[in-house]
């Protein structure tokens, strides 16, 4: 019976803090500009003042990407229109921010995997990507910072730079899936890319969320 009340107990923990994490992305989802904000699809401009207003929009920008359980976050995502990127592409990872940020290079090499945003909710599309790419820009004090990314980070790191030059992965899905998730998101629905694609796709990675 002590084993049956532990377990109960157990169980009841585990679901006050699954409604408790549920609650906190809700509360952060919801300072995100969602699809159909016109920021959405605007060119960011370059951060030019580095200081204590920049650590403070840096420390929002992370706590909304932690909260809403995502990997990555753009400016532009939170109404913001300066070139300024959070992102966390592990759990073991440090929530990095990076300004200005632009491509150096990317590789021949490339995957097709699933992305979400948070932007376009319960929606997600197939997105081919360079497997490795080299980024520069400044980190939070305005020092250079130059970042060598492969799998995961570097599919992050594209991802939140296409946002801030108003590009979203209905701009890079396939044709199909674009009408599909536009029709989704139109009508309040979910939608993911058709099992027979996914069976059918060669070189995927699982899905990310930034």
């Amino acid at each position: 019976m002590a084993e049956e009340a532990e377990t109960e107990i157990e169980e009841r923990d585990e679901a006050g803090l699954e409604a408790e994490l549920l609650e906190r992305r809700e509360a952060a989802l919801a300072q995100v500009v969602k699809f159909g904000d016109p920021v959405l699809k605007s060119k960011a401009s370059p951060v030019r003042e580095f200081g204590p207003e920049l650590r403070v929009e840096v420390d929002r920008m992370i706590a909304i990407m932690r909260g809403a359980m995502g990997v990555g976050l753009a400016a532009t995502q939170v109404g913001v229109l300066r070139r300024l990127l959070v992102f966390q592409a592990g759990p073991d990872s440090e929530p990095t921010a990076l300004v200005n940020p632009e491509v150096e290079w990317l590789s021949d090499e490339v995957v097709v995997a699933e992305e979400g945003c948070l932007s376009l909710p319960r929606v997600s599309m197939d997105v081919e990507r360079p497997l490795h790419a080299r980024f520069s820009g400044l980190d939070v004090d305005g020092e250079p910072v130059r970042i060598e990314a492969s799998g995961l980070e570097a599919r992050v790191l594209q991802h939140e730079l296409d946002h801030l030059n108003g590009v979203l992965i209905l701009d890079r899905a396939p044709r199909a899936q674009r009408k599909g998730a536009l029709r989704a998101l139109r009508e309040g629905e979910s939608y993911g890319p058709p099992l027979e694609e996914q069976d059918a796709g060669e070189h995927r990675e699982p899905r990310s969320n930034p």
